[in-house]
């Protein structure tokens, strides 16, 4: 099964699960539920915080959910912060409600092995383990994580969608 976040990236052959954290974990758990998908791939953009270029494509299947605080040294959390499900030098795509639009905070994400941001994909590997359910994500980087992020991310979509399409038309089909 194909899945997005939705709203502003949407694709006809994927499940829209919703934006951020909390959405994503609710609508993916509730859709595992009623279709037992024997796999999920989540297709969308992400942010790089330096070293993936714009227009880069990837595939991963682990993630984080790591807030600035943490990076910042501001805060902790009892909880597990971090889905490993491949090999150590694959790309880490951290999760959050927010969106990093500092590059000494994007600098802190790289040197703690953070690579990308989604608001999304932690919550989607979050669900499949739960189920026993293998994910996976296919990325296309829209911006970089700096003061500009929100207009960089707006002027690549368009860009970003139809890399996403024609993915699916050459491999993607096999995970619906």
């Amino acid at each position: 099964m194909i899945v997005c976040a939705g709203r502003t990236e949407q694709f006809s052959f994927a499940k829209p699960i919703g934006v951020g954290l909390i959405e994503s974990a609710y609508n993916l758990s509730r859709i595992i539920l009623e279709n037992r998908p024997k796999e999920i791939l989540f297709v969308g953009s992400c942010g790089s915080y330096g070293e993936k270029k714009l227009l880069d494509t990837f595939y991963s299947s682990t993630a984080s959910q790591v807030e600035h605080a943490f990076v910042n040294g501001d805060a902790y959390t009892p909880i597990e912060n971090k889905i490993l499900n491949n090999v150590s030098h694959e790309t880490i795509v951290n999760s959050s409600n927010y969106i990093t639009c500092s590059k000494d905070v994007s600098e802190k994400f790289l040197a703690a092995g953070i690579d990308v941001e989604n608001m999304e994909f932690y919550s989607v590997l979050w669900a499949a383990r739960e189920a026993g359910i293998t994910a996976n994500g296919f990325f296309v980087v829209t911006n970089y994580c700096h003061e500009n992020a929100r207009e960089e991310y707006a002027a690549n979509l368009k860009t970003a969608t139809e890399i996403i399409y024609d993915r699916y038309k050459k491999e993607l089909k096999a995970h619906e």
